[in-house]
């Protein structure tokens, strides 16, 4: 991972846990994809994925959130999910950040499973 994105992930981290989100995992890998971090809000499951642009132009951070990278994060969240005893309430979160200095949004609900 590039420092921008190192940087990226750190900062989306400390905000959601300034929001009262505890972080279980980062990086999370399997063989259909990455999840930047998951999380959780109370008994929910957030998926958690982080977006840094430069700046707004074309359609800035969440225009990347293609619908093939949502499918491989679905599948990767799947993969997660079957690791636990059972399958608690989860949802998909994204935090956009740009600029510099960076400015954050936290979209709840990013997209549907």
């Amino acid at each position: 991972m590039n420092p921008r994105g190192e940087q990226g992930e750190a900062l989306a981290a400390a905000f959601l846990q300034k929001q009262g989100l505890a972080i279980t995992a980062r990086n999370y890998r399997c063989r259909y994809g990455e999840i930047d971090l998951i999380a959780r809000d109370d008994e929910t499951v957030v998926f958690v994925e982080v977006r840094s642009r430069a700046n707004g132009a074309f359609g800035g951070a969440a225009a990347s959130i293609t619908t093939a990278k949502q499918d491989r994060l679905l599948k990767a969240a799947r993969h997660y999910l079957a690791t636990l005893s059972s399958e608690p309430a989860c949802r998909f979160d994204a935090v956009l950040i740009t600029g510099d200095p960076p400015q954050l949004e936290w979209l709840r609900n990013a997209f549907e499973a």
